[in-house]
């Protein structure tokens, strides 16, 4: 499994239309073939998979039981709005209107690497989710990564 690096400031163009920069790109080497897939995130943002990592969350939301009312409206919240991705030859992608509006991403956006997954984030929402890093950050670090059997050469 591939894991993505960086932080990326980018801007999108009048048509929605986003480059994607060369550090992601070489990333991502599979995204020119394969394509990529954006959906919303849990939060007001989006997120980018590539086909590969989508098809493993399409894998495991298939082997929920579709006869309790809980999975069926976790599927279709999660799907909703799922859109294939395609790189033009000038390494853009073309995001959808209606998720661009869910996520409030107008112009200036930062594409967030987050293991196996890129968030894209309106440029304000990320800076005002950064500044509201909680006072005692390494307090919670330890009741998130302190258990047992964590290294602890951080």
């Amino acid at each position: 499994m591939s894991h993505f690096l960086g932080e990326f400031e980018c801007k999108l163009d009048a048509k929605g239309r986003l480059m994607i920069p060369a550090g992601l790109r070489k990333q991502m080497p599979e995204a020119e073939k394969e394509g990529l897939v954006v959906n919303r995130g849990f939060e007001k943002h989006l997120v980018i998979y590539s086909r590969k990592e989508w098809d493993k969350i399409m894998e495991d939301l298939s082997r929920l039981n579709q006869y309790e009312e809980k999975n069926r409206q976790f599927i279709r919240y999660f799907t909703r709005g799922a859109t294939e991705l395609s790189l033009d030859a000038a390494g853009r992608i073309l995001l959808p209107k209606s998720l661009l509006e869910y996520a409030g991403a107008s112009s200036e956006v930062v594409l967030a690497s987050q293991f196996n997954k890129i968030e894209l984030w309106s440029k304000d929402a990320y800076d005002a989710l950064l500044d509201n890093e909680p006072d005692n950050f390494s307090k919670l670090a330890e009741e998130v990564m302190g258990g047992a059997g964590r290294r602890a050469d951080v």
